[in-house]
Formats: C-alpha cells, sequence, structure tokens
C-alpha cells in the first residue's frame, strides 16, 4: 500500500485544475480531479481521499453545498475540506468556514506557498 496521500481536487476550471495536479505531483501527492460536484460524488463513492481541495464557484452546485453534502456522508466527515477560492471579500472566509470547510486558500494561489499549505492542512488532519 502507497503513502502517497490522495488528494480530491473539486474545480471547474481546466487551467486551475492543471496548475494544482503539477504542484501537487512535484511533491509526491496523488491526485485526483473532479470537474464537477456531481463528479466529485461519484468518485468518493468509490475512494476516500486525504484532503478535498474545493472551489467554491461551480455551475452545478457551489462548494457551500457540496461541502454540506460531503460532511454529512457515512465515514467522510473526518476528511478535511480546504476551499480553494476567489471570493476574498470581507466575511467570505468566515462564510466558508461556517458551511463546513476546514481551511481557506485564496484565488490566484501563490505557487510558492501552496504546497506549504497542503502540507499543513494534511498534517493538522493528523491531530483532529
Amino acid at each position: 500500500m502507497s503513502d502517497k496521500k490522495m488528494i480530491l481536487h473539486i474545480e471547474d476550471n481546466f487551467e486551475n485544475r492543471m496548475l494544482v495536479r503539477r504542484l501537487l505531483a512535484a511533491e509526491g501527492y496523488q491526485v485526483i480531479e473532479a470537474e464537477e460536484a456531481f463528479q466529485a460524488l461519484d468518485i468518493l463513492k468509490t475512494k476516500i481521499p486525504d484532503l478535498i481541495l474545493m472551489d467554491i464557484n461551480m455551475p452545478d452546485m457551489d462548494g457551500y453545498t457540496l461541502t454540506n453534502t460531503i460532511k454529512s456522508m457515512p465515514g467522510l466527515s473526518e476528511i478535511p475540506i480546504i476551499a480553494i477560492t476567489a471570493n476574498v471579500m470581507k466575511g467570505d472566509r468566515e462564510k466558508t468556514l461556517k458551511a463546513g470547510c476546514d481551511g481557506y486558500i485564496e484565488k490566484p494561489i501563490d505557487v510558492d506557498r501552496f504546497p506549504d499549505q497542503v502540507a499543513h492542512f494534511l498534517q493538522q488532519s493528523k491531530t483532529l
């Protein structure tokens, strides 16, 4: 069994998915991608990631609703969900955390800091 951490990245924008995949693969993570919420829910029927990176603004279901849905599913409530969002106005971080996300990363992501941010959230999840 591999000790490589599995990360589910839910993002409708191809360029954003490609950037995150490149950054995380370079750090040795296994990245699974979903372009939309219902695809993510299908993936979660058969795979349990160590961390979920969640876009908030998606066309089929927003990230707040999807986070709530995932957190209510048996066996998935403990998976940390980190919002990656361009919603950076006053109150957006709080709204994201109130919706059930365990953390918050602003878009555009800082490519130098992003791998450390992900590692931090993975490390935090071990202490929960």
